[in-house]
């Protein structure tokens, strides 16, 4: 227990510096264009919603181009599993209301209400994967903005934190607390 307590007390009594030396870093000269440009994060979007990914290869953010093509692959995949299971179910229903009963599915299921259900549980997964797809390609575009916006954010160069501890502020007779202050010159 006192050793949490001193742990404790040693994080928040130590000051915290984030890039105290913004100066030593090197930023190359097509990426200071995109940061001074006021259009990049249109730019992005723009190209994103031409070419899925190409706003995020245009604010060289290279790693999100997997994520989502496959996010985008696999909601077309399943979307066309759907599609095509879904034919199945109504094809056979179709011919057994027409009286054939040479389906694929005549050992498995051989109700018809069954068949119906089937073809409706994949329609609903069909639309499903719709929406997935959609939406993958909507925080496609999204992401790319964001993604552009963020990179022309301008952090300060004085950016600490140091919490500290009031010793008068606690008054153990009504309540206990601890009060962090933090200071953004």
């Amino acid at each position: 227990m006192k050793n949490l307590i001193f742990l404790i007390i040693f994080c928040f009594s130590t000051n915290i510096y984030a890039q105290s030396e913004i100066d030593s870093i090197y930023i190359s000269p097509r990426k200071q264009k995109l940061i001074n440009d006021p259009l990049t994060p249109s730019k992005a979007a723009f190209y994103s919603s031409v070419v899925p990914g190409l706003g995020q290869v245009y604010t060289r953010r290279y790693w999100m181009v997997p994520i989502i093509y496959g996010g985008l692959g696999a909601s077309a995949y399943y979307y066309n599993f759907n599609n095509k299971e879904m034919n199945k179910y109504r094809t056979a229903y179709k011919r057994r209301l027409a009286g054939y009963f040479d389906d694929e599915y005549i050992d498995i299921i051989p109700e018809n209400e069954k068949l119906l259900e089937g073809m409706k549980f994949h329609r609903r997964y069909k639309d499903f994967s719709f929406i997935f797809l959609v939406g993958t390609y909507v925080l496609n575009i999204i992401d790319a903005n964001v993604g552009a916006h963020l990179l022309q954010f301008n952090v300060s160069e004085d950016l600490s934190f140091s919490p500290y501890i009031e010793s008068d502020y606690f008054d153990f007779s009504q309540s206990a607390g601890i009060k962090f202050k933090i200071n953004i010159d």
